[in-house]
């Protein structure tokens, strides 16, 4: 089998090479040899969608300037603090995002951009660029390469069918013809990846319901390891091509954190592993690592102030409540649903379960191949993913530079579910999660130096993320809204198509 059989992107099969090699010349070819005749710039406001400019190149000459020079933008459209009276910002294309559109009737490639300022320098305050800057540190300081993957959970809402209804609240991993729409998530899939992404698998989630007139369907997309990056911008495409799909086939789908009281909210779980020379290090002798567990230290340090980037709106805390499987208390473990950093599965028995399951198989599978993750669980989809992805890498770093790390991860251990009758006394020595958003503007306040110390989380970003939070004034929602089935439905709606 040719090593490229499997590359579903078009322009690598195309070009011969991986994306991370494109240069000018190559768009520019594969646009002309291919008919492509329009063009469209792609980048990430401050509300988290993708925006598009649109051109209709009128010659050779014409496409190498606009993948050269980009284009100017209203940068006061796109970001609050950015001011009018000086708002102009360039937008240039980053080569190897290139994709060929897939729901354009005309021939289109798209390709994502950075942002930059007059006078030719990264926008510093630019999500994706404080993204950028914190992973380049991160790799100088440590030598290690930092991979994580998504868990996007959504709901799509259509109308009700009685023929196959599937069991309230049991919908995890649900087939057709119990679970309606399977085939937005299978088409959202292989879209994906024909635009360059890691699908690592999808399937039906738990918090399936009806009422009188809709049914609602969850499910999950997972993706495969990447670097920071590369994982951020292909979780914001996958956003994009489900809300694409969905509009065709007019259905509501939302990864709002909460649609509804009393049912499985959304979350958006991140993975984590860190790597050295290509070998994943998170295990040594088949326990955990040093360096995994000072990883987790980090983060559980910096848990409460991440939720100003990973939880975002007032209905984020109404997931984030005791006795579910959201977090709400600052501690790790092993397998534990009920944990803010869980700890999966990682093959790491070393047994062949391939040959047990098929006997016949002659070849042998290799052993020794470290796999495991841990697993961030607090986030949701109002997630500003870039600054949450810079804010992890730079816990991670602060957990790998602190003196009691190891200490911290013994003391944060949860070795049962927390809610459990035995766990207790342990449960009262835990650190809450912060239970609004103005509580999590706070908290970002307090713990604002880990996000500074390095130099790459500006003041001013810190300080205009805060006071967007408490500006909502949500102290206690979560209680004035008990039994206010209009009061939430009306808060719900606000926030249904948050990022």
């Amino acid at each position: 089998m040719n090593q490229n059989t499997l590359t579903a992107n078009s322009l690598e099969q195309y070009l011969g090479k991986p994306s991370s090699e494109f240069k000018r010349d190559d768009i520019i070819k594969f646009m002309e040899d291919n008919g492509i005749g329009l063009l469209n710039f792609r980048y990430v406001g401050e509300d988290g969608k993708l925006k598009t400019l649109n051109f209709a190149p009128t010659n050779k000459q014409h496409l190498e300037d606009i993948l050269t020079f980009g284009e100017r933008v209203d940068g006061s459209s796109l970001f609050s603090y950015i001011d009018h009276a000086s708002s102009d910002l360039y937008v240039i294309p980053k080569y190897r995002t290139a994709f060929v559109n897939p729901f354009s009737e005309l021939p289109t490639l798209d390709i994502l951009c950075s942002f930059f300022t007059p006078d030719g320098k990264p926008l510093e305050s630019s999500p994706e660029y404080v993204l950028q800057k914190t992973y380049e540190y991160f790799k100088k300081e440590t030598g290690y390469v930092f991979k994580t993957l998504g868990e996007l959970e959504y709901y799509i809402k259509g109308s009700v069918e009685d023929l196959y209804p599937d069991n309230d609240q049991k919908g995890y991993h649900s087939s057709s013809p119990f679970t309606k729409y399977e085939y937005i998530r299978q088409e959202a899939m292989d879209l994906l990846v024909l635009c360059g992404g890691k699908v690592k698998y999808g399937h039906s989630e738990v918090g399936t319901f009806t009422t009188d007139d809709y049914l609602y369907e969850q499910h999950e997309i997972e993706f495969l390891a990447e670097e920071p990056e590369q994982a951020i911008e292909h979780l914001i495409l996958t956003k994009w091509i489900l809300r694409k799909i969905c509009d065709r086939e007019g259905l509501m789908i939302s990864w709002a954190p909460k649609i509804t009281e009393g049912k499985a909210g959304s979350g958006l779980h991140f993975h984590m592993q860190l790597e050295d020379e290509g070998k994943n290090i998170m295990l040594k002798d088949g326990e955990l690592s040093t360096e995994a567990k000072k990883m987790i230290a980090g983060i559980l340090d910096a848990a409460g102030a991440l939720t100003a980037f990973g939880n975002t709106v007032p209905t984020a805390y109404l997931r984030l409540v005791p006795g579910q499987e959201a977090p709400t208390y600052v501690c790790w473990g092993y397998r534990n649903r009920s944990a803010l950093v869980r700890v999966p599965l990682g093959w790491s028995a070393n047994v062949d379960m391939a040959k047990i399951a098929n006997p016949n198989e002659t070849a042998d599978a290799p052993q020794g191949v470290v796999r495991q993750t841990v697993e961030f669980r607090v986030p949701d989809g109002s997630a500003d993913v870039y600054l949450l992805m810079a804010g992890l890498i730079t816990a991670t770093l602060h957990g790998l530079k602190m003196d009691n790390a190891l200490e911290l991860a013994d003391q944060t251990f949860a070795s049962m579910n927390i809610f459990s009758e035995d766990f207790k006394e342990n449960l009262k020595k835990l650190e809450e999660l912060p239970g609004n958003c103005y509580e999590s503007g706070e908290v970002l306040l307090a713990k604002r130096n880990i996000f500074e110390q390095f130099g790459f989380f500006p003041a001013g970003l810190i300080e205009s993320t805060a006071q967007k939070l408490k500006a909502y004034n949500d102290q206690q929602l979560s209680e004035r809204l008990q039994g206010d089935e209009e009061g939430i439905k009306i808060i719900v709606e606000k926030f249904m198509h948050c990022m």
